[in-house]
């Protein structure tokens, strides 16, 4: 990634959406028990914008 920089001075004005923007994943897989079984769980580890 040569060629990039982390300003994080500016880092809070990066974020593109509204942090209530989508559902609880955890709430939304428990509404659904009885629709789908859950067999592996992935999270977010990095966001990388450039």
């Amino acid at each position: 990634m040569e060629g990039r920089t982390w300003n994080a001075d500016r880092a809070g004005a990066l974020v593109d959406e509204h942090p209530e923007a989508y559902k609880d994943i955890d709430e939304v897989t428990a509404d659904q028990r009885d629709l789908v079984a859950v067999q592996h769980t992935l999270r977010q580890v990095f966001n990388y914008k450039g």
